[in-house]
């Protein structure tokens, strides 16, 4: 196989991901009405996301456990566009980024692709400096989904990893990522 070849393989591989989460972002899959309703006790809101699902993608994830989608809305991509976190700024106040997990699933015509399965779960990131100022500025929230049911709740200290009721969940995981504003994902170039 010459290198064009490779290339053009590796292009219709992302080509394919990238379709189908569009696909998953826009199929009329039934949500539970409630959604809306969960709030992590004593933290986030599932309702202070409220339209996450149309906001602009970051960039996306694998391993063999999780197929995912980094959001974010219009603040944060403002951010990434100026600059951020390189620019050494941080993310500005109402900055959100939502992160939806699937399980990895295969593509009835491209057996090798790679592609969202059954949901597992939404992670949700707001920054506030004044309201999370214990927590680097930012709120956190987990919440797995049952497809059994259909329904969202709020992720638990039995989860992996374990969820605090708390806006401040996130934070131990993210520290390694200080120097970046607390935030693991760069915006991917189009």
């Amino acid at each position: 196989m010459n290198t064009l070849q490779k290339f053009l393989g590796a292009f219709a591989g992302i080509g394919i991901i990238a379709a189908s989460l569009a696909f998953a972002a826009d199929s009329q899959t039934p949500v539970s009405k409630d959604k809306y309703s969960v709030k992590v006790p004593g933290g986030l809101a599932f309702a202070e996301f409220k339209g996450f699902e149309s906001w602009e993608a970051i960039s996306v994830s694998s391993n063999e456990r999780a197929v995912a989608v980094i959001l974010g809305n219009p603040t944060m991509i403002a951010a990434f566009k100026s600059g951020f976190p390189a620019n050494g700024k941080p993310a500005p106040d109402g900055a959100r980024m939502a992160k939806i997990h699937w399980a990895p699933g295969k593509n009835q015509f491209f057996p090798d692709a790679t592609v969202p399965g059954t949901q597992q779960n939404v992670d949700f990131m707001v920054k506030d400096s004044k309201r999370f100022a214990d927590s680097g500025g930012w709120g956190y929230a987990v919440f797995d989904y049952n497809a059994a049911s259909d329904t969202f709740t709020p992720g638990t200290l039995a989860g992996s990893p374990p969820q605090g009721n708390d806006a401040k969940c996130g934070l131990a995981c993210h520290t390694v990522a200080k120097a970046r504003d607390y935030v693991f994902t760069n915006y991917g170039h189009r």
